[in-house]
């Protein structure tokens, strides 16, 4: 059993979010099974997958199986999935949600996001009243959007009149999204900051080693922290057991103030920048 409790927030629906989660991007097959079942024996309750990621099936079995042997209830999980590009559209959304449905074993999903704003294809408006519908029927508890910008973001809930429970974005030291994060604030949307840990880069920071050696704790700890502190929450991926345990673990300390500007203001450093595509270009006309 897992003994760590994760902190939450609650969402523009009332509903109740766990601050970390397991990212599962780039995880597969078996792989994909033995890390979801022992994140949720360490105290994961959050998962996170994608069409795309082609792992629904292999979390599926981890989720019944972790289930079945009294890890987690399923109301005690918080599921995440996202429609890919290619499926965008009134039509095709609800059958892929439906195929992810389907692949992960479940009645309903926690939370369902359109993956990216794809504006080269002007389905995301559409994409999302969609998905509006399917939470209408009782088959999404929350909706969301991943990778919107400032401008898509707007116009979507200028649309739709529906404001996305969650934004998931790209966010970590060095790309900390000040502008989009106030904006979220604004409308009422939940940041989510998936490369939290910047692909491992930004753990060698001088200023984030120092303070995790001030509080005696991992460099991977101290950037949770500080994304947990600005109101976010951070899905951190990783196979191996000990990081896993030790990115649940970081209830123990807190960052001051000055701790939580030094690392915000990596934003200006050799380290700055995002390190994905920009949604504003990805994919281009090849959804």
């Amino acid at each position: 059993m897992g003994d760590m409790v994760t902190p939450t927030l609650t969402l523009n629906d009332g509903s109740d979010i766990p601050q970390i989660g397991l990212g599962t991007w780039k995880l597969g097959g078996e792989e994909a099974y033995r890390v979801v079942r022992t994140a949720i024996g360490l105290g994961y309750r959050h998962i996170d997958t994608a069409t795309l990621y082609g792992n629904e099936e292999e979390i599926g079995r981890a989720l019944a199986d972790a289930i079945a042997a009294g890890d987690a209830t399923r109301d005690e999980l918080f599921i995440t999935s996202k429609v890919w590009n290619s499926d965008q559209g009134a039509e095709r959304t609800p059958r892929a949600f439906q195929g992810s449905l389907r692949l992960l074993g479940l009645d309903y999903l926690d939370l369902y996001l359109v993956h990216w704003p794809c504006p080269q294809q002007g389905l995301y408006d559409e994409t999302f009243e969609a998905i509006a519908r399917l939470q209408g029927l009782g088959q999404i508890q929350s909706i969301g959007v991943a990778n919107f910008y400032p401008e898509v973001l707007e116009d979507l809930v200028r649309s739709t009149g529906i404001v996305p429970a969650v934004n998931q974005v790209e966010l970590h030291p060095g790309f900390s999204q000040p502008d989009l994060r106030e904006l979220h604030l604004r409308l009422g949307v939940t940041t989510t900051a998936w490369a939290p840990l910047g692909r491992g880069r930004v753990l060698d920071q001088p200023v984030i080693r120092a303070i995790a050696a001030e509080h005696g704790v991992g460099a991977g700890a101290v950037v949770l922290r500080w994304l947990l502190q600005l109101g976010c929450v951070a899905i951190p991926k990783s196979s191996n057991e000990q990081r896993l345990r030790a990115n649940l673990d970081i209830s123990g300390f807190v960052l001051d103030e000055q701790q939580m500007r030094s690392i915000t203001e990596l934003d200006h450093s050799e380290i700055a920048g995002r390190m994905y595509q920009d949604p504003r270009d990805f994919p281009g006309q090849n959804p």
